[in-house]
């Protein structure tokens, strides 16, 4: 197991008391579309970890794989105008988050942030996310993530 993916899963049981199986994919799980096919699931059942920045820090909005996150949602959940929130800078992202893009987990975070998702993902019994790398998802139920990561339940869907 690449040893990202062994640290998200270390420190999911530590913090969390949840048992992670990660699962990895060599080919890669950058997108959505790739993410359900590598695991064999629906395009909608892929939590999407999109981390936006505003004035305040960063912002995590784990959102469907069918979706496209709305940034103008994203700014009035946090409280700014739309023109405060753009896409996550890279090396800001691992030095607030501790993950590169690509492999940013729902939660197990360096820093607290705010953690949105998507509502469309309560309709599943079981959900998709990344483990620690751009090759590694792990699968979750909503609830246990929306609790994990401290997060409100929200339309954030273009």
């Amino acid at each position: 197991m690449h040893p990202r993916a062994e640290a998200f899963k270390r420190r999911a049981h530590a913090e969390y008391g949840i048992e992670v199986d990660v699962h990895e994919f060599p080919e890669g799980t950058k997108t959505a579309a790739e993410a359900a096919e590598a695991v064999g699931c629906s395009l909608e059942q892929i939590a999407s970890g999109i981390v936006l920045s505003a004035d305040d820090g960063l912002i995590v909005s784990v959102t469907s794989g069918a979706n496209r996150v709305s940034t103008a949602k994203i700014a009035a959940l946090v409280g700014v105008g739309e023109s405060g929130i753009s896409m996550g800078d890279a090396a800001e992202i691992k030095e607030t988050l501790g993950w590169s893009i690509g492999g940013v987990p729902p939660f197990c975070h360096d820093t607290d942030v705010p953690v949105f998702v998507d509502e469309t993902l309560s309709g599943f019994e079981a959900v998709w996310a990344a483990a620690g790398t751009p090759e590694a998802v792990f699968s979750i139920s909503p609830e246990r993530l929306v609790e994990a990561a401290d997060a409100t339940v929200a339309d954030v869907r273009e």
